[in-house]
């Protein structure tokens, strides 16, 4: 049953990971972007994909447990496509004002760099689903 919590975090930790593997990204390789929010795969769809999917091959489509990590993988998906984005493009415009803001002196304060890119396009949560239903598939097979 240990596959049931290893497969998930394993389909995020190969999601994230593959973030170098894409040229669009452009990351270095470190914690920070190991860790990072944005980017091509969503890590968060595939490990709520993939918990989903290997709930829904162990225990049946018609499951509570399958339609509570469904329900689940749903929410976490549409906060990745909508509340993120929307708190990326508000970041991206108070950094444009606190830069004016300091540049006419405006502001006696430092204001911390708000981040820009916390949210995924529906490619990168398709991609990042494809990946954990895969990861998910593979490791049903094999345990």
């Amino acid at each position: 049953m240990y596959h049931i919590l290893l497969l998930p975090l394993l389909s995020g930790l190969i999601a994230q990971l593959a973030k170098f593997a894409f040229e669009p990204n452009r990351r270095k390789f470190n914690f920070k972007n190991i860790v990072a929010y944005s980017g091509m795969p969503s890590g968060h769809s595939a490990m709520v994909s993939s918990l989903a999917a290997i709930t829904g091959l162990e225990f049946g489509l018609a499951s509570p447990l399958f339609a509570i990590s469904f329900i689940f993988a749903l929410i976490v998906i549409r906060d990745a496509l909508g509340i993120r984005q929307y708190l990326g493009q508000h970041g991206k415009v108070l950094n444009i004002l606190v830069k004016d803001l300091r540049d006419d002196q405006m502001l006696n304060e430092d204001y911390p760099r708000l981040l820009e890119k916390i949210g995924h396009t529906p490619a990168q949560v398709a991609v990042g689903a494809a990946i954990g239903i895969l990861i998910s598939a593979i490791g049903y097979m094999i345990f």
